[in-house]
């Protein structure tokens, strides 16, 4: 299944942004805590990094897929907002990219 996500752009979108919300919620549930109330901001600096890099990710792969699906404006919106907002990015796989992955 995995292989099959990978060959098309909303399939990468879909990956990373389980990714990218899963490194979100790791970030503010485990390593901002680890920081701010044990003392270690290690954890922070590798987490950050990481959902760094997904983020950015998740918005190119948000303007591609907005562009080859012909979103309308709206909606790409919507999954831009759903990648600050925690838990955001599950949503935004269930209501608004699973759609066309069935088209």
């Amino acid at each position: 299944m995995l292989a099959t996500l990978l060959r098309t752009t909303l399939g990468r979108l879909r990956i990373i942004g389980f990714l990218e919300g899963l490194s979100f919620l790791t970030l503010l549930g485990i390593a901002m805590p680890l920081k701010y109330l044990a003392g270690q901001p290690q954890a922070v600096r590798i987490v950050g990094m990481a959902h760094g890099l997904l983020f950015v990710l998740y918005v190119v792969l948000v303007i591609q897929a907005s562009i080859e699906y012909g979103w309308h404006f709206r909606k790409a919106l919507l999954a831009f907002f759903a990648s600050v907002i925690p838990f955001g990015t599950f949503w935004a796989d269930k209501n608004l990219f699973r759609n066309d992955a069935r088209e």
